[in-house]
């Protein structure tokens, strides 16, 4: 492997590292809630959310296959639907995984059959 990916994916998950271990020793209570530091930290999550939701669904909409747009659509779908009945990133999380795989499952089995 070349020496420049190495060098990356150690810079990588040392800033990943810390990222994740500094909040955990920080004296955060201590923080007024609209101090900027306090705002950044309450943005972060929305904002990886919105990034993996991204990294994932661009190339299944990029997809040449219906069944991968059809899949991200019914992915998607479940996930809004069910966290807007119940409030439960679990729930919603776990919908939308049920929900593209049995799209995905359910065009496999036709193409198949």
């Amino acid at each position: 492997m070349r020496p420049e990916i190495i060098a990356l994916a150690f810079a990588v998950g040392a800033c990943n590292w810390a990222f994740r271990y500094f909040p955990t020793r920080a004296r955060l209570h201590e923080l007024s809630p609209r101090s900027r530091l306090a705002r950044l930290l309450a943005a972060t999550g929305p904002a990886a959310i919105g990034t993996l939701f991204v990294a994932s669904a661009l190339p299944l909409a990029r997809a040449a296959t219906d069944a991968a747009s059809l899949a991200l659509i019914a992915g998607v779908g479940a996930v809004i639907a069910v966290f807007a009945l119940g409030r439960s990133v679990v729930g919603a999380t776990l919908a939308g995984a049920v929900a593209y795989g049995l799209v995905i499952w359910v065009e496999g089995w036709l193409v198949g059959a």
